[in-house]
């Protein structure tokens, strides 16, 4: 029987690690774009390599290792750098994805797809979920998360799809503004609601 596929999307300090945190809790498989990502910068030179040409040594810390807090800075302060960046790395992405559903057996597993709705690249999905929190909500994590300036928080999720086009793509929405438990339960309530789907 095919396994159902839910893709999860959010725009920055959404709290959409939190959430598939709490999927994981129930043994469903999580394949996460972003840690994809970081793997294989930190495991495949020529990546590291295609970067530093395009965007020079700035992006390089003292140990030739990847500065993210500086590639952040860049390329979004740059939408042509953004797009040079997703050229490196989407496709690579896409692909290691695809190696990765393969391996898996589960009555549905999670994609995490913090850039879904803006990806040109073909991912294979049943349902969109979306873990979504007000703009206000999202701006104070972000910033108490990964010590951002509220400034660059601002560009990032400028630079995101807007909540509405988001909102527009799911099937199903998580409102991750109130407490943890509000969270869980509507994890819970998802779970259940996955399993049936994919016994259907």
């Amino acid at each position: 029987m095919p396994m159902l596929i839910i893709a999860v999307t959010g725009g920055i300090g959404a709290g959409k690690s939190t959430a598939v945190d709490m999927f994981r809790k129930y043994n469903v498989p999580v394949i996460d774009t972003d840690i994809i990502a970081r793997k294989l910068v930190d495991n495949d030179p020529s990546i590291l390599q295609a970067m530093t040409k395009a965007f020079g040594e700035i992006i390089l810390d003292e140990k030739k290792n990847l500065d993210r807090a500086q590639l952040r800075k860049i390329i979004f302060n740059d939408e042509q750098k953004r797009k040079a960046l997703q050229d490196i790395l989407h496709p690579r992405i896409h692909q290691q994805v695809l190696s990765d559903l393969e391996s898996l057996q589960a009555n549905y597993c999670i994609i995490v797809i913090p850039l879904l709705v803006e990806s040109v690249q073909d991912y294979p999905f049943d349902r969109v979920l979306l873990v979504d929190a007000d703009e206000q909500v999202q701006i104070d994590r972000a910033a108490q998360r990964d010590n951002n300036s509220a400034a660059l928080i601002q560009k990032i999720m400028s630079a995101q799809a807007s909540r509405e086009e988001r909102r527009a793509a799911a099937d199903d929405i998580i409102d991750n503004n109130g407490p943890l438990s509000d969270l869980q339960e509507q994890v819970a309530d998802l779970h259940s609601k996955y399993l049936k789907l994919s016994q259907s």
